[in-house]
């Protein structure tokens, strides 16, 4: 009996060990979304996937460095993967998504999950419809696994940005990556330092790994700062590249959404997925000659060979670690064929970025703000003013007295949209900025001017905002891009000595997608200096087994 039980052991673990030879692994913290469709054809699920993603979240967001990002978890998620499995079963797939998870900045409208642009006033608010993107996501077949964080309004819609007084500082700051729905979320590169904004709940998760990639939202750098402090990929796109319709307004002159993710590739993928002319946002219409629906083509090694990339010197020296890093950047771009050159920004144009940008941007906030919220259920605040009283009224109980503050501050400053003042901001600045940028691009004969997206790395949340003053703000050259309406894509460059991220930015003019994604790939692939946030380390779920 003992003979036998040897003789059919042996092929039986030789059968296990060919199973066992033919198994294949995914590690979601590494696979891009062209990994993860290779591995779908392979037998992978996108339920597992999901549920991995599920586990970080669980892991990392509201425990251990708690960074908290997620405002809301979609309790559908699960189920929506399992059916798109089924789909794909049937031989159905509809795409690059097919199956992806994706998290989205609360300012995008969803009709099934709440949308409250991080404000306890829109608590349970659940919107008409999608937003024109999200839209374009479902059909794709991406899984929404939640709903994160943001500076409330995004930021700017109620802020004392550009005040010069400590009192006004001090009462209308709002702490690095708070809102009064959301809370406070945390960087998980240092917990103790924020995710930047206004889409910091989006920058957090794709670097904490909690989704493959997120949307945010950009009037002035919130798509940018995030990914920049955060260490990870992202995109402004060219303003009318991207609908607007759904995108809880902040001042429209300005506004666009953009992908956020760990790699230049999935950037590329998800904006392919979400380009298109849509009839509700007439910006979208110049796009028709000009988009894409695949940019994937565009991503190849050698693009940068021949390019001729600006330096704009003008946005360094404010932080030895950053600088650092740049420099090695532009010699990693001189390596790659680059020719570079140094480019100075004309100094009316450094002049007009603080106080024409604030007053735009609070003009538009508060009478954008108040149509947006005329299209919402009964119950919820109906104005822009109603919104300001409800946060300084003591019995709503407002959990940002320094939002409450800053709405009010707006509300002062704030013109009437046929105010002349306004008009001239919007008409002649505009053209005047813009006129300004294309003269750089021209004199120096630009392909695209690479510059430290942030020029300092996350600050601490606990940072005494009046400390800047006198000093010296940051200066970024963000702020140009909407402006303008230009593109500008951010890659991860490297670390600073204390392990903060840096990236640079490749600003490029008008419907140049293609060309920045092919430089950013260039610069990704022969860097790949993307790293795994420390506070956020490697699950044994992260490992998929199919």
């Amino acid at each position: 009996m003992k003979a036998l039980r040897v003789r059919i052991a042996f092929p039986l673990i030789a059968a296990l060990g060919i199973a066992a030879a033919q198994a294949e692994t995914l590690d979601i913290k590494t696979a891009s979304i062209a990994d993860l469709q290779q591995a779908y054809g392979q037998g992978l699920r996108s339920e597992q996937v999901v549920a991995a993603y599920l586990e970080r979240i669980r892991a990392y967001d509201k425990r251990g460095p708690m960074i908290n990002a997620v405002i809301t978890l979609n309790p559908r998620a699960l189920d929506e993967a399992r059916a798109l499995d089924a789909e794909r079963k049937r031989g159905t797939t509809r795409g690059p998504l097919h199956g992806v998870p994706v998290v989205l900045k609360d300012n995008f409208d969803t009709f099934d999950l709440p949308t409250t642009a991080g404000s306890q006033l829109l608590a349970g608010s659940l919107p008409p419809d999608d937003a024109f993107v999200v839209k374009k996501l479902r059909e794709a077949g991406a899984v929404i696994v939640a709903k994160v964080n943001l500076s409330e309004f995004a930021g700017s819609g109620g802020s004392v940005s550009g005040a010069d007084d400590q009192d006004t500082v001090r009462k209308g700051s709002v702490p690095n990556g708070f809102s009064s729905m959301g809370g406070q979320t945390r960087n998980p590169h240092d917990p103790t330092r924020g995710p930047s904004g206004s889409s910091g709940g989006t920058g957090a998760s794709i670097a904490a790994t909690f989704a493959q990639f997120g949307l945010g939202s950009d009037t002035g750098g919130s798509v940018r700062g995030p990914s920049s402090v955060n260490g990870i990929a992202g995109l402004k796109p060219t303003r009318g590249l991207m609908s607007r319709d759904g995108i809880v307004p902040l001042a429209l002159s300005y506004d666009t959404g953009g992908p956020m993710a760990r790699s230049v590739y999935d950037v590329a993928v998800a904006l392919g997925t979400m380009t298109g002319v849509d009839p509700a946002d007439p910006a979208t219409a110049p796009s028709a000659a000009y988009l894409k629906h695949d940019y994937t083509p565009d991503l190849k090694r050698g693009a940068l060979k021949g390019a001729r990339i600006g330096i704009a010197r003008d946005f360094m020296g404010q932080d030895t670690g950053v600088d650092a890093v740049v420099e090695r950047a532009i010699a990693t771009l001189k390596s790659l064929g680059a020719s570079v050159v140094d480019v100075r920004y004309p100094q009316y144009l450094l002049a007009s970025q603080g106080p024409n940008y604030n007053l735009l941007v609070a003009s538009e906030f508060k009478a954008q703000l108040t149509d947006y919220l005329h299209t919402l259920k009964p119950g919820f605040p109906r104005s822009f003013d109603e919104v300001v009283a409800k946060a300084n009224d003591p019995a709503t109980g407002y959990r940002s007295p320094q939002k409450a503050f800053a709405l009010k501050y707006t509300a002062g400053l704030a013109l009437d949209l046929d105010d002349p003042s306004y008009l001239a901001l919007k008409h002649q600045e505009m053209a005047a900025i813009k006129a300004g940028i294309d003269a750089l691009f021209e004199k120096y004969r630009l392909d695209a001017i690479v510059y430290p997206t942030s020029p300092r790395p996350a600050t601490r949340i606990d940072l005494d905002p009046t400390t800047l003053l006198g000093k010296g703000r940051p200066r970024s050259a963000t702020s140009f891009a909407n402006q303008t309406g230009y593109p500008d894509l951010i890659v991860p460059a490297g670390m600073t000595p204390e392990g903060l991220p840096v990236t640079v930015s490749f600003f490029g003019p008008a419907w140049s997608e293609p060309k920045l994604l092919g430089y950013g790939y260039d610069f990704e692939q022969a860097t790949h200096a993307r790293q795994l946030p420390r506070y956020t380390p490697a699950l044994p779920s992260d490992v998929i087994t199919y």
